[in-house]
C-alpha cells in the first residue's frame, strides 16, 4: 500500500502479486492490475521468485519494488531481477550478499575504522566451540544468525547452563528463517540501546545520512515502537553515528536505500551491528521529520537519478514516533494471533500518519508477519509527538482478534518512557503481561488499557489545580 500511493503520485502504473489468502485484501484493488502468485503458503507464492518475475514481465513492468520482507533481502532474487533485464529497487546482489551476510559485514565494518563487538569474525563451528567462545568473552554473549537479520533466531545466553537449549532454538529458528544454521557469537551489552540510521545512496557517488531512529522497545530482538531523534543521542554522538554509516555504506559500495544499524551503550560508545539492505518498516518516522519520500528517492534513484540534495541540505523537523500494532496477544507472551477482524477504527487528526493494509472484514492469515498497522505521529517536540500518540492509541479499535494496542498504550503512559529513560530491556522490565482485576478476573486487553491510560493520565498530565485548560495556558504545552 504504502510503495502503491507513491507510485501513483508520480504517476506510475503499478502492477500487484498477490496469494490465495490475500486475494481480497486492499493492496489488490489499489493497484493499477494484480495477478494471483500461489497457494497461501510463503513458499509456494511470495518467495517463489520466478512467479513474481514472470509476472513482471508479462504485464510489461519496468521494475520491482520488493517491499520489506519475504525477498527484499534476497541476493540471488535481485540478480534475477536484473537477468530478466527488469530494475531492482534497491541495493544490487553484490552489496546484498557483502552486508546481508554478518561475517561479511563485520569484516567490512571494522576495515571502514567502525567498532564491532566483540566476538567471532566467522560463524562457529558447533555447540562446543560456541561454549569456547562464551567462556573467552565471558557471559552474558548473544547467539547471532549469520545469513540474516530482523531479529529472527537471536539468543542472549547469561550463564553456561543456558547455552545448549540457546543453541538449539537459535540454529533452528536460523535454519527455518534463512535456510542457513550458522551462528556468530558475540559479547552481549547489557542496557544497550539500538539505534539505527537511514541511509540513502545513489549511482553517482552520494551517499547521505537522513538521521537515527531510537528502536529500542523490541519484543523477541524484534521492534514494536521507533522514534526519530532518539532521546539518549546528542549532536556528537549523532555525528559519530552518521559518520560509522556512511563510512560502512561507502565501503560495501552501497546504492539505494539501508540502514545501518547499532548499539549504543550506557556511556556512549557503539558499536556495529548489521546493514539492512533495504527500506525499514519504521521509515515513516525519517520522512516525518524530513519531509522526504523515501519510496520516491528509491525509485529516482533505481531509475539511475542523482539525489536532488547534498548532506548539508538534510533539515530535521519536530519529532516523530511509529507504533507497530501487530496481531499479537501481548498478555500471552506476543503470542502470534489470526482470524477475521471486525470493526476496525484507526486515528487520524494533526500530526498523525497511519500506513496499513488492513481493513473490517478481513482474515488474517497464519502464515505471514502479524503487522496489522503502523502508527505515527509527528509533533513540533517529542512532548507533543508523545500527546498526540496517545490519543491516537485511544482513537484506534481493532476488533475479532488480540493486538498489541494495550501495551502501546501502556508503554505510552509510562513516565520512563516518556523521559526517554529505556533500551532493549525494556519489555522484560515494565511490561509484566496479564493484569488480573481483584477478584481473579483477566482483564480484556481494551480494560487494561483504558484503566492505565486513565490513571496515568490523571497523574502525570492534570495540573495541581486539576484543570487542563490552565495546564496548557500556564505551561504552553503545545507551542
Amino acid at each position: 500500500m504504502r510503495v502503491l500511493r507513491t507510485c501513483r503520485d508520480l504517476g506510475v502504473r503499478t502492477v500487484a502479486v498477490y496469494s490465495d489468502a490475500d486475494r481480497g485484501a486492499p493492496h489488490v484493488r489499489l493497484a493499477d492490475e494484480a495477478h494471483p502468485i500461489g497457494p497461501a503458503a510463503a513458499s509456494e507464492s511470495y518467495l517463489r521468485g520466478e512467479r513474481i518475475i514472470e509476472v513482471a514481465t508479462r504485464a510489461g513492468c519496468d521494475a520491482i519494488h520488493p517491499g520489506y520482507g519475504f525477498l527484499s533481502e534476497n541476493a540471488a532474487f535481485a540478480e534475477a531481477v536484473a537477468a530478466a533485464g527488469l530494475v531492482f529497487v534497491g541495493p544490487p546482489g553484490s552489496v546484498q550478499r557483502a552486508l546481508g551476510e554478518k561475517t561479511s559485514a563485520r569484516r567490512i565494518a571494522r576495515r571502514a575504522g567502525v567498532p564491532i563487538a566483540e566476538g567471532t569474525l566467522e560463524a562457529v563451528a558447533d555447540e562446543r566451540a560456541a561454549a569456547d567462545v562464551a567462556r573467552r568473552l565471558g557471559y552474558p554473549v548473544l547467539l547471532k544468525p549469520a545469513g540474516g537479520g530482523g531479529g529472527k533466531g537471536m539468543r542472549v545466553v547469561r550463564a553456561a547452563g543456558e547455552l545448549a537449549s540457546a543453541w538449539r532454538g537459535a540454529t533452528g529458528e536460523a535454519t527455518s528463517a534463512f535456510g542457513d544454521p550458522a551462528i556468530l557469537v558475540e559479547r552481549y551489552l547489557e542496557g544497550a540501546r539500538h539505534v539505527e540510521v537511514q541511509l540513502i545512496a545513489d549511482d553517482h557517488g552520494a551517499v547521505i545520512s537522513l538521521g537515527e531512529r531510537d528502536c529500542s522497545i523490541q519484543r523477541r530482538h524484534q521492534k514494536l515502537i521507533e522514534e526519530t531523534p532518539a532521546p539518549s543521542v546528542d549532536g556528537a554522538l549523532r555525528a559519530r553515528l552518521a559518520e560509522a554509516a556512511t563510512a560502512i555504506a561507502r565501503a560495501a559500495g552501497y546504492r539505494n536505500a539501508g540502514t545501518a544499524e547499532f548499539l549504543v551503550a550506557r556511556d556512549g560508545g557503539f558499536v556495529f551491528l548489521e546493514v539492512n539492505t533495504r527500506l525499514q518498516v519504521e521509515h515513516p518516522v525519517t520522512e516525518m521529520v524530513t519531509g522526504l519520500d523515501l519510496v520516491a528517492l528509491q525509485l529516482l534513484v533505481a531509475a539511475g537519478g542523482r539525489l536532488p540534495f547534498r548532506q548539508q541540505d538534510v533539515r530535521q523537523d519536530g519529532a516523530a514516533i511509529e507504533c507497530r500494532i501487530t496481531a499479537e496477544d501481548a498478555y500471552a507472551g506476543f503470542l502470534p494471533a489470526a482470524g477475521r477482524l471486525g470493526r476496525v477504527r484507526l486515528p487520524a487528526g494533526p500530526g498523525i500518519r497511519v500506513d496499513t493494509g488492513i481493513e473490517s472484514g478481513l482474515t488474517v492469515p497464519t502464515e505471514y508477519d502479524p503487522l496489522l498497522a503502523k502508527i505515527i505521529a509527528w509533533g513540533p517536540t517529542r512532548q507533543v509527538a508523545l500527546a498526540r500518540m496517545r490519543r491516537a492509541l485511544a482513537e484506534s479499535f481493532i476488533a475479532g482478534i488480540p493486538t498489541t494496542l494495550p501495551f502501546h498504550q501502556h508503554v505510552l503512559a509510562d513516565p520512563e518512557y516518556a523521559a526517554g529513560r529505556y533500551d532493549t530491556s525494556y519489555v522484560e522490565r515494565r511490561w509484566h503481561g496479564q493484569t488480573v482485576d481483584p477478584d481473579g478476573t483477566a482483564l480484556t486487553a481494551v480494560a487494561v488499557a483504558a484503566v492505565l491510560t486513565a490513571r496515568e493520565r490523571a497523574r502525570h498530565l492534570a495540573p495541581a489545580d486539576g484543570s487542563a485548560w490552565t495546564r496548557l495556558a500556564r505551561e504552553d504545552a503545545l507551542r
